[in-house]
């Protein structure tokens, strides 16, 4: 009976003992030999999740309730190449022992790699920022033409693949501050990476036709003490200078963290116009005193392996002094002018972040809730001179006062839920409410002081849900936004709408092997007029021409369709794709006789157009040919088919004419990047522009070279840069046109400039970052609370 009985006990106590075993070990650092705390451990059987766990301040772990059977331990690390082990698991307690991390180089954050990369993700093309692309200049303006399907003008305007209405994002996050403006206000050494995200889906905020570019700061969350300083002058007409620090201080559960920049100098732009029928020639002189302050300040709480805060603050400080001279000649006395102008402006804009992630109990699944305030300020002066060479005429001018005030809130909240294996729903809404104010104040005779208004609402919910079949994958998505926005000029309404608008969005991926994806996608997306295009006051002003917004504009929306393919070679990559956009209520600029004064001068301003088509094809690669030669080719063609009304002036008469034409554009851009010794690098770039024929203007094409070296010191904690731009001084706007009368024009700017950096990087830990919430990586615009 004794015997039965232990018989017994042994039977039912051995499968309790079997599901009871624990596995250790200690994940380190494969350079350092440094442990790795807060490392997620995950523990799988038929690539199910079975259990997990975290390793500690010793990079120790322990995962407990196992049984004596064979397991797959897998290890995802930020920063760190992918880890995954089949582990048999023997007795009540087994050890793995030492488990080696090796660094993913370009992916660390905080770290300033040496090579610019471009990788192609399904639903963006990501720029890792290199020491390479930051040597092209000082801010970020600069070194947005070496970018793939990114132009910048000479006014500083910004393109994503031939199209201006782009979203410009910082951090994943909007600001009030036009995206002109804000590039030159960035410093490059501050930025981390630049996203491409030209399709997206149902998840992201839709506004922006052709797509969304997100600026990624730096942000380092190494152990100890660490940074990272950069210097830089840049000699063209004047020398101009510009600073950036990166650091953080990590310490057990919590991270401090803080970027400041600076840039200052002077920049000069040439100009002329000719208006042959007329007699009357421009010669224009530019020169802008300018400099900013970027601050990045704010701390990472990881209260635990499933709970995380984070907190932090964007601030922007920038003046400028700005001189116009503009020389006027004609056979007209009016015409025989002198202007100068002088611009006083000063900025101020900041963003106040708080965020809360959650990770659930169910492996991906996540809670986030976000609260994002930024605010804008600007005063600008403007004083006005006229002096006639005739003397019949008196001389005569004026000064303008313009404030700009703008307040936008958004309340995020985003959950992700995997339903099994193959299935994946994701939830969001979202609250914004925007305020701007905008008062003009002058003493010219002619004009009227004004005070407009414009406030925007929106209250937006999106679903998405995405399934994974062997190679095949899908994602469908939809949002839903209630839009209102109320606009007044001097407190009467100058431009009321309310509407509800559904965008939805499909992506189909297919992997037939692992070098090789094909992606198909569609989204529906909004351009919203944007303050500076809709206020009814002047945005610059010259004797011949001036600019004012139009606060009837009516957003424009766009169905695109884009197809990719991405072929990973033994030496590098080759991604190409080709987009198809529907645009209906086209916003575009249109030029035509100042009703007042139509012989003398012109109005610039915006209006909406006819429905509109675009389609277009890029390719671009990443190719090592040898030790010491790789390159990155990228070329990029556009084409949409314009259509507007345009003014014409004859014989002092106004007429109306409506034209089209298809505007071509082709950009191609070669970077080669040669290593001469381990420490020595030298680099060779170059660009192409074609020329693109408008419903109003013809440009003509545009072209540069670029080389440069680059040498490490100090171990590589150091590096000093050296880039000439634009060897040949060849790159300049030109174009001809006859709207409202036959002209022709060039446009000057400091294309050649000699670039000086420096980079000293000293710390006293590797990365150890903690996955902040998957929104900062896949720069969630969409999603957010509605409240």
């Amino acid at each position: 009976m004794k015997k039965l009985l232990l018989l017994f006990l042994l039977g039912y106590l051995c499968p309790l003992m079997a599901q009871n075993s624990t596995l250790t070990g200690t994940v380190l650092d494969k350079t350092s030999g440094m442990p790795l705390p807060y490392v997620p451990v995950s523990v799988m059987e038929n690539d199910k999740l079975v259990s997990g766990g975290i390793t500690d301040d010793a990079g120790n772990f322990k995962v407990d309730g196992l049984g004596q059977k064979t397991y797959v331990v897998d290890i995802q690390f930020m920063g760190y190449k992918h880890h995954k082990t089949n582990v048999s698991i023997q007795g009540a307690k087994t050890s793995m022992g030492s488990i080696s991390l090796e660094e993913e180089a370009t992916q660390i954050e905080g770290v300033v790699v040496e090579r610019t990369t471009v990788e192609q993700k399904i639903d963006r093309k990501v720029i890792n920022v290199g020491r390479d692309l930051t040597t092209a200049g000082a801010t970020a303006s600069e070194i947005m033409n070496n970018i793939p399907s990114v132009n910048v003008d000479q006014d500083g305007k910004l393109s994503l693949r031939g199209n201006e209405n782009v979203r410009v994002l910082v951090d994943g996050r909007p600001t009030n501050i036009d995206p002109a403006q804000l590039l030159k206000q960035i410093p490059s050494t501050s930025i981390k990476r630049i996203e491409l995200i030209t399709n997206p889906s149902a998840k992201y905020n839709p506004e922006g036709m052709s797509g969304i570019i997100n600026i990624v700061l730096h942000k380092s969350a190494a152990d100890g003490f660490n940074a990272s300083v950069n210097t830089g002058l840049t000699i063209g007409e004047k020398p101009k200078i510009n600073n950036s620090m990166n650091m953080n201080y990590r310490r057990g559960w919590v991270n401090f963290f803080a970027t400041y920049g600076n840039n200052f100098g002077k920049s000069y732009n040439t100009g002329e116009i000719d208006r042959p029928a007329e007699e009357i020639y421009q010669d224009i002189d530019i020169v802008n005193d300018d400099n900013s302050h970027l601050f990045k300040v704010g701390a990472d709480f990881y209260l635990d392996d499933r709970n995380t805060i984070s907190v932090y603050t964007n601030q922007n400080y920038s003046s400028g002094d700005g001189e116009l001279d503009v020389i006027g000649t004609g056979v007209i006395p009016q015409h025989n002018v002198r202007q100068f102008s002088h611009y006083d402006s000063h900025v101020q804009n900041g963003a106040y972040n708080l965020a809360y992630k959650h990770k659930g109990k169910t492996e991906g699944e996540t809670l986030d809730f976000e609260v994002n305030y930024n605010y804008f300020k600007e005063h600008q002066l403007a004083n006005f001179r006229n002096v006639y060479t005739s003397p019949d005429l008196d001389n005569d001018g004026y000064s303008d006062h313009v404030a700009d005030r703008r307040k936008n809130t958004t309340i995020n909240l985003d959950y992700v839920r995997p339903l099994n294996e193959k299935s994946t729903l994701e939830l969001g809404t979202e609250t914004r409410i925007i305020r701007t104010d905008n008062l003009y104040n002058t003493d010219n005779e002619n004009m009227n002081n004004a005070s407009y208004q414009y406030d925007l609402d929106i209250y937006a919910a999106y679903a998405t849900f995405g399934q994974k079949y062997d190679k095949w994958s899908y994602q469908l998505g939809a949002r839903i936004e209630q839009y209102k926005v109320n606009a007044t000029l001097d407190g009467d309404t100058a431009y009321k709408d309310d509407y509800f608008t559904v965008y939805p969005s499909a992506s189909l991926v297919y992997n037939p092997s692992e070098k090789n994806q094909f992606q198909l996608s569609y989204s529906r997306r909004v351009d919203r007029p944007s303050l500076e295009q809709t206020k009814p006051v002047r945005e610059f002003a010259t004797p011949l021409v001036t600019s004012v917004g139009n606060p009837e504009l009516d957003p424009q929306f766009t169905n695109s369709v884009e197809f990719n393919y991405t072929r990973m070679l033994e030496k590098g990559s080759v991604t190409a794709g080709v987009f198809v956009r529907n645009i209906q209520q086209e916003i575009s600029r249109l030029i035509y006789p100042d009703p007042e004064n139509p012989e003398y001068n012109q109005i610039l301003t915006y209006e909406n157009y006819q429905d509109n088509t675009a389609w277009g094809f890029e390719a671009s690669a990443n190719y090592k040919i040898n030790k010491w030669w790789d390159m990155q080719p990228a070329v990029d063609f556009s084409n949409i088919r314009q259509r507007g009304v345009v003014g014409l002036l004859e014989g002092g008469i106004t007429t109306f004419e409506e034209r089209e034409a298809n505007v071509a554009a082709f950009n191609a851009r070669l970077n080669n990047n040669f290593k001469a010794t381990k420490s020595l690098r030298f680099l060779l770039f170059g660009f192409y522009r074609s020329g693109v024929e408008r419903v109003q203007n013809t440009s003509e094409p545009m072209y540069k070279i670029d080389i440069g070296g680059r040498y490490s010191f100090l171990k590589d904690k150091a590096s000093l840069s050296v880039r000439l731009n634009d060897v040949f001084d060849w790159m300049e706007f030109s174009y001809t046109g006859d709207v409202p009368t036959p002209s022709r024009g060039t446009f000057g700017w400091e294309s050649r400039t000699l670039y000086i950096g420096f980079n000293y990087m000293f710390g006293s830990g590797k990365n150890r970052e903690l996955q902040r919430k998957k929104r900062d990586n896949d720069t969630n615009q969409g999603g957010g609370g509605m409240f």
